[in-house]
């Protein structure tokens, strides 16, 4: 599997001579799974100090997920945890609690999600933490949010889709409801979560009116289903205003028309968005069709959208006479947005893919090299970038509390009573 000319190596070699922009923070992740930890990997690929907990003997559950390496580690974790330190800390017990509230005093960031109420168990409540660092932002990620009267249920992200709206918009109409197939609903609350970060940390940093000094720190709630129902679009206004309910509508664009999936003569699929009304008009001079190009009840979106089915089988008509590249060769040459439908292989050996840098190499625990995605976003003057791997568990531990003033003897005593790993 090859990468661009310019190595992986050589590009994160670049990116870390840049600035940071979150070099300074530091960042506790206390999460497990997705939606936390994809947050704190996030502000970690941007310069952030990432110290993760995870719990000994077993580890972040994300270790032993999907496909695993010759070691019995999850390849996923590879791109997950990368730019973190792993902490084994069993915070269960009342030693594990006091070393957390040390580390707090030095942290920027704490990111937690596990049940509502469960911090507040351990004495790790916003009321307790926000005494000891006044400064500190918590980010705090659950499946239906810190009140309400859902918020002691269990909340995963496939059941925030479903009450966020997304799947019942997903598959075919009149089939069962499909997934997206990613856990969309946890990378949605850690992007929001890492949106309010950094909106929490410009307030304490410089607080709003242009005053001096430094503003406190602040909470941040994320529900996973709210995250997913924010990206809803117009679900709710076209609810409110009309009392309609969006349907699924498989591979079309519901109201935006033509867009949709079109079966080609090899049986693969172009996707093709014909919906300007100048690209419209190109789409229908090159698929040999001018009479409708020129019909003045399709020359906008409105009245294509009454007719999308006449316009889906003439589009489809023409498609299914030509092989996928013959296609896509003849729309990109007419201007007209369009793609295939890619699958990892088509991913993986993708030349855009490998230009822009999103293709990386990284070492897993036994020496395998994998491919992991790039960083995204881009930023011209401090990039993100891929510098430690992904760790493995209680790899930095004992060096984490070294730093926190522990001792060799204490270390070996916290190990001895089960307390670290």
């Amino acid at each position: 599997m090859s990468l661009a000319p310019d190595s992986s190596a050589a590009s994160d070699s670049a990116e870390s001579a840049h600035p940071q922009a979150l070099k300074g923070i530091r960042v506790l992740e206390m999460g497990q799974l997705i939606a936390g930890p994809f947050a704190a990997r996030l502000l970690g690929e941007f310069g952030a100090e990432v110290i993760k907990i995870e719990p000994p003997g077993t580890g972040d559950p994300l270790r032993k997920w999907r496909l695993l390496d010759e070691t019995g580690n999850s390849v996923w974790w590879a791109a997950q945890s990368r730019n973190k330190q792993s902490v084994a800390l069993d915070l269960r017990q009342a030693p594990a609690q006091d070393l957390v509230r040390r580390l707090l005093v030095d942290c920027d960031v704490l990111i937690e999600n596990f049940r509502p109420g469960t911090l507040e168990q351990w004495g790790l409540g916003w009321d307790e933490i926000s005494t000891i660092n006044p400064g500190l932002i918590l980010l705090r990620v659950s499946g239906y949010g810190q009140d309400g009267p859902y918020r002691d249920r269990p909340g995963f992200g496939v059941v925030a889709e479903a009450m966020g709206g997304l799947r019942h918009l997903c598959g075919e109409p009149g089939r069962t409801p499909v997934r997206v197939g990613v856990s969309i609903g946890d990378s949605l609350a850690g992007l929001h979560g890492v949106i309010g970060v950094l909106l929490a940390l410009r307030h304490r940093d410089q607080p709003p009116g242009g005053g001096r000094g430094r503003g406190g720190g602040q909470v941040i709630d994320v529900a996973l289903y709210e995250a997913v129902f924010s990206m809803m679009e117009s679900l709710i206004p076209e609810y409110s205003a009309f009392g309609a309910v969006r349907q699924a509508a498989g591979s079309s664009l519901p109201g935006i028309a033509p867009t949709n999936a079109y079966r080609c003569q090899d049986g693969r699929y172009a996707l093709i968005a014909g919906n300007g009304d100048s690209i419209f008009r190109r789409l229908m001079a090159l698929i040999g069709r001018p009479d409708l190009g020129a019909d003045p009840l399709l020359a906008h979106n409105d009245g294509r959208v009454a007719q999308v089915e006449r316009l889906d089988a003439a589009i489809g008509d023409w498609a299914a006479q030509l092989p996928l590249e013959a296609v896509l060769d003849a729309l990109n040459g007419a201007g007209i947005p369009a793609g295939k439908i890619y699958d990892a292989a088509d991913i993986a050996r993708d030349p855009h893919y490998q230009a822009r840098g999103m293709l990386r190499e990284a070492q897993l625990p036994g020496g395998q090299t994998v491919t992991v995605p790039g960083v995204v976003p881009r930023l011209s003057v401090t990039p993100g970038s891929l510098r430690t791997e992904a760790p493995r568990l209680g790899q930095h531990t004992d060096q984490v509390l070294r730093g926190m003033g522990l001792t060799a003897g204490q270390i070996a005593e916290l190990r001895q009573q089960g307390i670290i790993g």
